[in-house]
């Protein structure tokens, strides 16, 4: 296939890097500056505290291919990535962490594929090989119960590393949501896709940026984004208890239809297991409806995914 020119733009959100964006800039210059196309790599720092941004400064300093964006504060890794995607200007938009684990090998193939027709080039993370551990086993729960309750498939393992062409980004950048679940948004989307397979690297230092706290939190968002099923789980529930009552209703009437109301045991510890029951059951159904309106709540106040404090581009 003869390979056409285009401008590809190459969108990492960094945050915390420090001694690793160097490297992980030079990986990809190994792969890219052999090919007949104009890139332009778009670092977005998400309010690191450390010396990432003057690295990334320096590296700008010697490459005027490369724009830094510095959010204002720590916004979290999708408004990161969204702040990128919004700024590229480049006809095919390829977005990749910036530690490591997503081998820019594949860019040539993921560009090829995009000039081949294909609107999403999705990667999809083959980690059968690695070792069990509990980030692997909760993901995989995640993408199982997402995919029973969402009207949208989610590719396991998708990753946040893919091609997408002009006409896919400008059809992301009309979904102006607050809550972003990215890998369920492109799916959303329902452009041609392909999946390209690949094994994750060990990042070259440091730890994962994200916690428990913000893996639960992205996996709340996902649900709650793209799924009314726990507002069916309530309606279902309530409904059981109503037939309950029902039941329970006919088993007193039954009593005093045949006059044996003597027999009846006073059930106190019975009728504290049900109440407690309902209750709890009730408390939980009110926390469901009540992230709905606080997702609603933050929509409503229309605030920006994040704040751009400073944009510098390479000299």
């Amino acid at each position: 296939m003869k390979i056409r020119k285009q401008q590809v733009s190459i969108v990492i959100p960094i945050y915390n890097e420090e001694g690793v964006v160097g490297q992980i800039y030079a990986q990809i210059r190994a792969v890219v500056d052999s090919l007949p196309h104009q890139f332009k790599f778009y670092y977005v720092d998400d309010g690191s505290d450390d010396n990432t941004v003057k690295e990334v400064e320096a590296l700008a300093k010697k490459d005027r291919r490369i724009v830094l964006l510095k959010l204002s504060r720590n916004f979290g890794h999708q408004a990161a990535l969204t702040a990128g995607l919004d700024i590229a200007d480049g006809e095919v938009i390829i977005s990749m962490d910036g530690d490591g684990q997503h081998p820019p090998e594949m860019i040539p193939q993921m560009v090829e594929l995009v000039q081949s027709g294909y609107d999403i080039v999705q990667t999809q993370r083959m980690d059968d090989v690695q070792p069990f551990s509990f980030k692997k086993w909760t993901s995989s729960l995640f993408y199982k119960i997402i995919n029973k309750i969402s009207g949208t498939h989610i590719m396991p393992g998708a990753a946040d590393y893919r091609a997408l062409s002009r006409v896919a980004l400008n059809a992301l950048k009309s979904m102006p949501e607050y809550h972003r679940f990215l890998r369920g948004m492109v799916a959303w989307l329902g452009f041609s896709t392909i999946i390209l397979p690949y094994q994750p690297v060990d990042r070259i230092s440091g730890v994962s940026k994200y916690s428990i706290s913000k893996m639960i939190n992205l996996a709340i968002n996902a649900v709650f984004s793209f799924s009314l099923v726990p507002l069916y789980i309530g309606l279902s529930v309530g409904g059981v208890f109503l037939l309950l009552a029902f039941l329970e209703m006919i088993y007193v009437l039954s009593f005093w239809v045949t006059g044996n109301t003597s027999t009846m045991a006073p059930g106190w510890s019975s009728l504290m297991f049900v109440l407690l029951i309902i209750g709890g059951t009730l408390m939980v159904l009110l926390g469901f409806i009540g992230i709905y309106v606080g997702l609603i709540f933050q929509e409503a106040k229309r605030r920006p995914v994040y704040i751009i404090r400073d944009e510098k581009n390479g000299k």
